[in-house]
Formats: structure tokens, sequence, C-alpha cells
């Protein structure tokens, strides 16, 4: 089969584009809260058609959006590729499903999965900067707003049935997917399944599994073995990923406005690459008889399986009023669990496996995320201008269970009131939002009481009765106002203009709070800070863009002063080696404190381009980079900031035919935090080939062929806490098919 990849990419290995010149055209949709055309917002904002992603490999979000200015991701190994926005990340930036927060587990862990389907999506929002407090609280770096129609607000005028299968070289995988929609008996009916399995990724031919800081750490001790394990691999063990999700809903319209429900589950399996073992970082000392850091993983499978359930219930009711037009409402219940496992040569878990030897005598940690979310939203638009009131109400309740339970179970409440508007001045188009939130956080903290002195000497083990818990509770009410506005202006007919501006608070999370216990993902012993204040963004962005005659142009520039940044800021060697002495070497992980500090991100993203109209279909060039560079106000760097790129596109359109082509040269990262390491530059070339068939008037049929990394280059994710151990997957040849009837 990869040999038949091959074959037929060769064949198209000149062109395509990528989603950026997609952009430039109009996409007339709604959004979740000002429910304005997108192409008349005037804000940093992506809009991306489902059909491209149905038509493009299956990845994971981040990844699939990682072509757009401004937006990256950090990986850990394929299933895990949690997106960044302007270099910020984690609960700086929101994932939504139709307007609501996912309520997952992906901020608990750099190796836990976004729970997000993207198949049979409408669409994909994507709004860069704290313009973005539109759709949620706390949402500084921006949002990601996945569309989909499972509850159709607006009768389903044919019946569309949707067949896709599709299979990957880097991976030996395969994905199948199923979607249909219907209005029956005047319900409206919409279903859709994907079930996919990846093995282990293939890397590059070039790449080793170690950086050279590794090498020369253990090369004293471990000569033979590591030149022995730096031999070039063929694949990432524990790389694998497998996932199902189903969706159902069901809704009712008419002219009093709609009602709907749905039901969401998503399941899936994915193994976790050089997951942190503690002796991983400092193995060079007391490990004598244990085997080499990358080998202690042959034959042990460590992975993690997840399991959501999703209730939906949404509506609006046309009043039509003088003063009020509608009111939309929805509630959403949802019940996350990630499951964190050990198995000695198995390939599926077992939940409470104990290790022979010792090895891994822990058995599996529970991850649970169960949250309820309800609100409404108020129209009052009249003749002159839009205008929204936000009422917003969310329980979480989020407890980790078993032998990686860094964090007791902590309750969080949120209660938001919003005001949105849009309208047209005399000089400018205004887009104004301001939003109180009260956020509650309830958690603990556990202290070991230690009875006798003489315990610092007895680090080989010590009996329960050695120490007692003293358990502090902490009850954390946060108050947060932000606001945000932005003007724009067209200066003639091809320049416009638009400043944003916006002061937005974001309140420290759960995690950020609470946290005290080992985090073998980063190989850390990571310590929150129960005092951490609310971080407060002040943002400017400026925007020109330009269209004439086929020729286009986005520039933009922005400015981020946060006060009271949150970061991890990991020990020094020297001070690693003095809590050695004093207390352990905490199993060999790196002591890291959630610390805060003001700090300042600036950046730029352009973009240029031509279209050029031909006798058969469209052809488009274009040229596009964002950087973006971030420091606290003492000068030193915030760690893992996203290095700059190039972006190069091409593209080809004409009826039934698309030919695509991205090329990014991503910039080598030598401006890093305490304790990183630097990044090569590299290079990532991919091709996207389709044609559509008309299958006798009853159906079309969609044939996509795709090249990722065609130069198979070796590229590490400076973003990624596992950069210099995990490499990004080799060149990546498949086909996709689509029925459509």
């Amino acid at each position: 089969m990869k040999n038949c990849h091959v074959a037929l990419l060769v064949m198209s290995a000149l062109l395509t584009n990528n989603l950026i010149a997609e952009e430039i055209e109009e996409v007339i949709v709604t959004s979740s809260y000002i429910d304005e055309a997108l192409s008349e917002i005037e804000n940093p904002l992506h809009v991306l058609d489902g059909e491209d992603i149905t038509n493009t490999s299956t990845q994971s979000l981040g990844e699939s959006l990682s072509n757009l200015l401004g937006v990256s991701y950090t990986d850990f190994g394929s299933g895990v590729g949690q997106p960044i926005i302007r270099g910020m990340s984690g609960s700086r930036v929101k994932i939504l499903n139709n307007g609501m927060v996912v309520r997952d587990v992906s901020g608990l862990g750099a190796d836990h999965i976004n729970d997000i389907d993207l198949n049979n999506v409408q669409q994909i929002e994507v709004v860069r900067g704290p313009s973005s407090l539109l759709y949620s609280n706390g949402s500084i770096g921006g949002i990601i707003n996945v569309v989909d129609n499972t509850i159709a607000r607006k009768d389903f005028a044919e019946s569309k049935l949707r067949f896709g299968v599709e299979t990957q070289s880097v991976n030996d995988g395969d994905t199948h997917d199923l979607s249909y929609q219907n209005n029956l008996g005047g319900f409206n009916l919409s279903f859709a399944y994907k079930d996919s399995q990846f093995g282990n990724f293939d890397i590059p031919d070039d790449a080793v599994l170690h950086s050279e800081e590794d090498h020369d750490e253990h090369e004293e001790e471990h000569h033979d073995e590591e030149e022995e394990h730096e031999a070039e691999l063929g694949h990432l063990p524990n790389s694998d990923y497998e996932s199902t999700s189903k969706r159902l809903g069901l809704s009712k319209t008419g002219a009093w406005g709609y009602f709907g429900v749905s039901v969401n589950n998503v399941e899936s399996i994915y193994g976790i690459p050089f997951h942190g073992e503690g002796h991983e970082e400092h193995e060079g000392e007391e490990h004598e008889g244990e085997e080499h850091e990358g080998e202690e993983h042959e034959g042990e499978r460590i992975f993690s399986t997840t399991d959501s359930d999703v209730f939906n219930l949404e509506g609006a009711y046309e009043v039509n009023s003088s003063w009020l037009q509608k009111i939309d409402y929805f509630y959403r219940d949802s019940d996350y669990s990630l499951t964190e496992q050990h198995a000695e040569g198995e390939e599926e878990g077992h939940e409470s496996e104990e290790h022979e030897g010792g090895h891994h005598e822990e058995g599996p940690t529970l991850f649970k995320n169960e949250a309820k979310e309800y609100g409404a939203i108020f129209d009052l638009t009249n003749n002159s201008n839009s205008q929204k009131v936000v009422l917003n109400f969310a329980q979480e309740d989020i407890s980790i269970i078993g032998a990686e339970a860094f964090m007791q179970p902590t309750d969080n409440a949120e209660k938001s009131i919003g005001y949105y508007l849009s309208t047209e001045l005399d000089l400018f188009h205004l887009d104004f939002g301001i939003r109180r939130d009260q956020i509650d956080r309830k958690g603990s903290l556990s202290h070991e009481e230690h009875g006798e002195e003489e315990h610092h000497d007895e680090e080989e083990g010590h009996e329960e009765g050695d120490h007692e818990e003293e358990t502090e509770y902490f009850d954390r009410d946060i108050k947060n106002t932000s606001f945000a506005l932005s003007l724009g202006r067209d200066l003639n007919d091809f320049w416009n203009i638009n400043f944003g501006i916006a002061r937005v608070e974001r309140a420290p999370s759960a995690v950020e709070l609470f946290m005290n216990g080992p985090h073998l993902a980063t190989g850390r012993l990571e310590v929150g800070n129960t005092s951490l204040k609310s971080e407060t963004s002040n943002n400017i962005d400026l925007t020109f863009s330009y269209e004439n005659e086929g020729f286009f142009s986005v520039f933009t520039f922005f400015k981020n002063d946060v006060d009271n940044y949150i970061y991890l800021l990991d020990e020094t060697e020297e001070e690693h080696e003095e809590h050695e002495e004093e207390h352990g070497d905490h199993e060999g992980l790196i002591l890291a404190n959630y610390l805060q500090n003001d700090a300042q991100l600036d950046g730029y993203e352009f973009e240029v381009g031509k279209v050029f109209e031909l006798a058969r279909g469209t052809f488009s060039l274009s040229l596009a980079r964002d950087s973006v560079s971030g420091e606290f106000k003492n000068g030193n760097n915030i760690p893992r900031m996203v290095p700059s790129r190039n972006i190069y596109s091409a593209s080809y359109s004409e009826r039934s035919f698309e030919a695509k082509l991205n090329f990014q040269d991503v910039d080598e990262q030598n401006d890093i935090g305490q304790g990183e390491t630097k990044t090569d530059s590299y290079q990532m070339l991919d091709v996207l080939l389709k044609k559509t068939f008309n299958i006798n008037n009853q159906g079309d049929l969609s044939v996509s062929v795709f090249a990722n990394n065609v130069l198979d280059e070796v590229a590490r994710n400076h973003s990624s806490f596992v950069k210099d151990k995990v490499p990004l997957p080799g060149s990546n040849y498949g086909v996709k098919f689509n029925f459509k009837f």
C-alpha cells in the first residue's frame, strides 16, 4: 500500500496551497455570540471551511490549523496537538464547540489530547488575540471554535449521505467515516461517525530519539549502549493512536425559532512516547541495574484511554418586540475521563496491572472532569446596531485518582455577564465587548508532617508511621472585568485599516493554584501557588489590508503586555543538586514552581499574494510570515516560545479539480528560557490534489491525494516538552475517498 501511495503522490508533487490563501475568499457565516457575518467583523479572524478539513489528512486539532498565520501547536506524539495562538497556549487559548468551552482535561497534562471531533464540521473559527473575549473568559491568547450542524438551526433542504475512507503511509493508518442528515416528518436528523486507527509513526531517516546533550551526559557510563540506541530508527514506539467518535442530533424549527438536542461520544486510546520516569532526566548517579533512559520503555506500553459523553440542548425563541428580537439558550452536560496506564508487553491496557520486578508498581491514574454549562443570549439588535447581552454559568468538578494524582479534587464555578455591540459610525465600524466574570476555585493541598529528624537520613524507604498528612483547604473567589474594542475603516476602494485594543483578565487555573506532585509527562515535580493573581493582558493590534485586481496583502502588528504572567520555572542544576542533598532527588524529577512575572509578547503577521484568472481555472501564489517574541520584564525569555517562520503557498482550481502546495520554512529558535535547549530550523512541504467526479447525477466522488513532509525533514517542535526526544513524523503519503449522495 505504501508503494501505491508513493506512486500516486509523485504525480502530484508540484502543486498545492495552504489554508491561508483560502481565507481571502469571503465566507458568509455567523459567529456564536454576536451573530454577524464574519466577513464583516473587524477582528483578527480566520474561518476554515469544513470541506478543507474533510479532504485533508486526519490530524490533531492543532496540526490541522498549523498553516494559519499566528497559529501553531505543541505535540506529544501523534494524538496530542494542543493549539498555540501568538505564542500563547494552555488555558490562555480556549477550545470551543458551537460556542461553548470544551471542558476536558487537556489542561491537566502536556500529554493529554483535546476532546474535539473534526468529523463533518461546518467550519472552524479562529480568533487571534484578546478580542476573543466575545466567546469566552480568560482567552487572552485566542479561541478556536469548531462549528458543526448536529443541531440544525434551519430545516435541511435535502438529504445528504457521505461516506469517507482514508489511508496513510507514515503510520499504516486508516480512517472510516459516515455522516447523514435529513428532514424526516418535520424533524431534522443528523448523524456522524468516525473510526481512526493509526500505528506507531515513522520518523525521518536521519532522526535519532535523543539530543546531543543527552548523549554527552551519559557518554562515560553508557557509551556503547548510546551508540546502539542512537542508531537510525524506523518508527517511534508508543506513538500509536485510535479514536472513535459518534454524534446524533435532532431539532425542530419554525417561525417561533428552533429547539434541538444532541449526544456526542468520543473514545480514544493513544500511546505516550518518552513518558517521564524520574531518572529520565538525572539517571547517571544511583541507577545501577536499571536500563538506559530510552531502553526502559522497550517492551513496556505507556498509554492513555479517553471516554467523553456530552449532552447538548439549545434553542432560540423569536420575540420580535421593539427592543428584544430573540432569546438564544443553551445547556451542556459533559462527562470526560482519561486513564493513563502502564503495561508490560501489552497492546491494550489492563487497568490495575502491577509490573514484575517493581519497575512500575503504580496502577492507572484516572483524570475526570464532570461539567455543566448553561446560559442565554438576549438579542437587542435594532436598525442602527447589533447588540447582545450574554449570561453564562459553568460548574466543573475535576479529580485525579491513582499513581499520578498530583492534584487533589477541585470544584470550579464560573458566572459571567457580557455586553457586545457592533455598529457603523461616521468614520469607523465599531466592535465592542465587555464582560464581568466571577470565578470560584476550591481546592486543597496536603503537607507531610515528619515526626523524626532522622527521616532525612532514611532515603531508602520509611514506614507509613513515619509521617502524617495535614490538609489545607482553599477557596479562591476571583472577580475579573475585561473589554475589547476594534475600529475598522475603509481608506479607499483598496485599503482597509483596523485597530484593536483590549484589556483581558485571566484567573489562574486549578493546576496553577493547586498542583503539588510529580507530573511525569513533563518530567517535573510541579508545585502550584495558591496566592497567584489573575493575569491581565493589555493588548493592541493594528492591521492593514489591501485588495485590488487580484493582488492582496494583510499586515498585522501586535503588542501584548501581560501583568502577572503565570509560568512554570524549572530549578537550575545547582538548585537540583542542593535539593538532592537536603530532600532526596524527587525521584529524579526536576522541581518546577508556578510563578508570576510581568511579561511582554510582540509580534507581526503578514501575507502578500496574487490571484491569476486563467482561461481555465484560477491560480494563486502567496508569501506569508509570522513572528512572536516573549520576554519577562527582567529580560529572561518566556520558555517554549514558537519560532518565526515563512509560509509559501500556491494553488490551482477549476471546477472539479484542485491542487494545493504549502511550504513552511521554520527558523531556528535560539531565544530560550531557563533549562531549555535550542531548536534547529527545518522545512516542511505538504501537497494536496483533489478531483471530484459526478456519479450519474446521483452524487459526487471526491478523491484527495496528499503528501505531508514530502522532504522527510527531521523537525522538532520547540514548544513541546519532549522535542529533544520526539521528532515530528516523517514523510506521509495517503489517499482519501469521499462519497456524497
